[in-house]
């Protein structure tokens, strides 16, 4: 509604918005009736379905981080090329992408783990579906299925963190040079959060998945999974829109 805020970091940070309302729909919902009615059955296509859902979701929420590090990177580092490089055809394409990659990933996982032979009244030691505690209670060989989990949680948790980290190694140069103190300490805070947030979501989900198959421990993985799944979307509108001062101004505007 308001035409101050339609600029690529508030698209970016509305398609987010949306992924972080989708992630905690995937699962919360479920968790929570699991818990009023006691009764934690889930049948098969329920099961396959969030797990497809929750692999998209998550894949998306880490390719828009990235992106939305690189957004900062230029507005900080090329400020005079800002509208240049992030122009609207430019933004769209980078979002097309991270929605094609988050599609084709989750859609390849949900084909691999169908071939899967599994027994009857199996018992998944999480409070959701998530990808490597399915292929753990596989029946069939899963050699396969493991070689793709590594090889995505490196393609899309790996690199994209690596992007991340060295767009913010760019903007910390950059800010160091500003010669305001006032200015330095609000864009050291404003990365600190961002980092923050890119650090416990990409820290636990990789947690998670490389630890797999090292050890078995159901509870910590779990610990982990609530990490990244329901506290970082529940922390994301705090540090992203609430302490942003145009958001707060917007938000004032139309309520009164």
């Amino acid at each position: 509604m308001d035409s101050h805020l339609h600029t690529p970091m508030y698209f970016f940070l509305s398609n987010l918005s949306f992924t972080d309302i989708c992630f905690t729909s995937t699962i919360v919902p479920k968790t929570l009736m699991n818990i009023q009615m006691q009764n934690k059955v889930i049948t098969y296509e329920e099961c396959i379905t969030q797990m497809y859902f929750f692999i998209l979701i998550g894949d998306l929420d880490c390719c828009l981080l990235t992106v939305m590090a690189y957004d900062w990177f230029v507005v900080i580092c090329h400020p005079l090329h800002y509208k240049v490089i992030m122009n609207p055809k430019f933004c769209g394409l980078l979002l097309l992408t991270t929605w094609l990659l988050s599609v084709l990933d989750s859609l390849l996982h949900g084909l691999m783990v169908l071939r899967l032979s599994f027994c009857t009244d199996l018992e998944i030691p999480h409070f959701l579906c998530e990808l490597n505690q399915i292929i753990q209670l596989a029946c069939s060989d899963t050699f396969l299925n493991d070689l793709l989990m590594y090889f995505s949680s490196g393609f899309l948790g790996v690199i994209p963190l690596t992007g991340i980290l060295y767009s913010y190694t760019k903007i910390v140069s950059s800010i160091v040079r500003i010669a305001s103190t006032g200015g330095k300490y609000k864009a050291f805070s404003t990365c600190g959060s961002h980092l923050s947030v890119v650090a416990l979501f990409h820290g636990t989900t990789l947690g998670v998945y490389l630890s797999s198959a090292v050890t078995q421990n159901s509870r910590e993985s779990a610990i982990a999974s609530v990490m990244y799944t329901v506290v970082t979307p529940m922390l994301n509108p705090f540090i992203y829109s609430l302490r942003n001062k145009d958001i707060n101004q917007a938000l004032r505007k139309l309520f009164h």
